[in-house]
């Protein structure tokens, strides 16, 4: 009886979520909107180039008001939104513009993991657009700018026992500032579309060791036959000894290691396998980092070896290569928009899907345009075998050209707060990126949207 009387209270409870949430509005549905499950929400690991095995998923229905700029922590609140679907969106429940007169308010509660008591905890945010404040049990534990790039704070300090309560607060212009946008305008028309405010990547925690590795940066260099890997770590020491083996399967091909905080030269086997749209094969890594014989930290990762350059031919053509080969790069430009999610797509089978197609109509390449997505959409790129063009989302304004007997005019100057934000965000955008084989050429400006210093 008592095992029926469980199972009648976790069904009660799911019902009752799910009675909290439906899609809003009369907007076009895709297929994978009816798979959403508001108790697990985009569950797959969000961050597939370094991997650890435990984390905790902070998707679902979160609490939100929305407020005149300025005011502080709303003691009650608006009602539920589906994190991470951006406020604006069908899939969020609400559907709602912000503005920039306003601010998105969000708040949940947690509870911390027993077994992680003796680690430190990071609290991640894989995208907040535009501009983000968070609070963990009122103390407030960071700030962020920019909407395309994750980021995360270690929140341990701010933890108790038992329930904790997290609040996140974000502000976007739009249009309505320098930052960048890509698409989203305040006036949605023509091949602009509705704004995205908020959080919209899966927000999550992660248990790590009081040293730990904060990021990996992977170079494969099929010339020289090595894989080059810089491993940062929060701490570092002269001691430290971090150790890469490259795996093909589940057997050790490769391995190297480096002290005193340097990177990592793996020397690969002879005729390694080389990645192509006609065969993406992808290596498996494990970095770990020791201080003597004692291991602080492992994660899992991946790479290729392949090399994307420039020759010119015997007619003096530049031609695009893949691996010291000519290549011509063709597909569509993709823009990363769903009807229901906006930049946020339904499920990861749907974020796949995309892809797949694109593979399926004989392209080779995506250029995606003026957006970044999630981790995991450049992940199917690299298993499927799809290079990617990835743009700078625009922002600011773009030059103004006067027709004359030809073009005449001047380009825009950029304020130094523009300018700087805009080298800030591209440089966080190639950071986040740098390691995914398929990322093979960086776009800083498409067409002349938001272009500046262009000599």
């Amino acid at each position: 009886m008592k095992s029926k009387l469980v199972v009648f209270i976790l069904l009660t409870a799911t019902l009752s979520l799910s009675a909290q949430w439906k899609p809003a509005g009369d907007r076009l549905k895709t297929r994978w909107a009816s798979q959403i499950d508001v108790n697990n929400v985009l569950p797959e690991y969000p961050r597939p180039i370094m991997e650890r095995s435990q984390w905790q998923n902070l998707n679902g229905l979160w609490n939100y008001a929305i407020l005149p700029v300025g005011k502080q922590i709303p003691g009650s609140f608006d009602g539920k939104i589906l994190v991470p679907f951006a406020v604006e969106s069908s899939l969020s429940g609400v559907q709602k513009r912000l503005g920039s007169e306003n601010e998105l308010w969000y708040q949940r509660e947690f509870t911390v993991p027993s077994n992680w008591k003796n680690n430190r905890v990071l609290l991640h945010f894989g995208a907040v657009d535009w501009k983000a404040d968070v609070w963990v049990n009122d103390i407030k534990v960071g700030h962020h700018t920019g909407g395309y790039t994750p980021f995360s704070f270690d929140v341990t300090p701010a933890f108790k026992n038992g329930a904790n309560q997290l609040v996140v607060k974000g502000w976007d212009g739009t249009d309505q500032g320098y930052q960048p946008r890509g698409k989203q305008v305040n006036n949605p028309h023509g091949i602009w579309y509705t704004p995205v405010s908020g959080i919209w990547q899966t927000v999550w925690l992660e248990p790590v060791p009081e040293k730990y590795i904060e990021n990996v940066k992977i170079t494969p260099d099929i010339d020289k036959n090595t894989i080059g890997v810089e491993a940062f770590i929060n701490q570092a020491t002269a001691s430290d000894r971090i150790e890469v083996k490259v795996m093909e399967g589940s057997r050790v091909v490769a391995t190297g290691q480096s002290i005193n905080n340097q990177p990592v030269e793996v020397s690969m086997p002879a005729n390694p396998r080389l990645w192509s749209p006609n065969d993406p094969f992808l290596y498996d890594l494990e970095v770990t980092v020791f201080n003597g014989s004692k291991q602080l930290d492992k994660v899992k990762s991946y790479t290729a070896m392949r090399k994307y350059s420039t020759k010119r031919d015997d007619k003096g053509i530049v031609r695009l290569q893949l691996n010291n080969k000519d290549l011509f790069q063709f597909g569509p430009l993709d823009q990363g928009w769903w009807p229901d999610g906006l930049y946020t797509a339904p499920t990861d089978e749907a974020l796949r899907y995309d892809v797949v197609k694109t593979k399926d109509f004989g392209f080779n390449m995506i250029r995606k345009h003026v957006k970044v997505e999630p981790a995991r959409w450049y992940m199917h790129c690299d298993q499927l075998g799809i290079i990617v063009w990835q743009d700078m989302p625009n922002g600011d304004r773009s030059p103004e050209w006067q027709m004359r007997e030809y073009f005449t005019g001047a380009e825009r100057l950029r304020s130094p707060e523009s300018e700087a934000n805009y080298r800030k965000e591209w440089k966080e955008i190639m950071d986040y990126l740098y390691s995914y084989p398929s990322i093979g050429v960086w776009v800083p400006f498409n067409e002349a949207w938001g272009q500046f210093k262009t000599q």
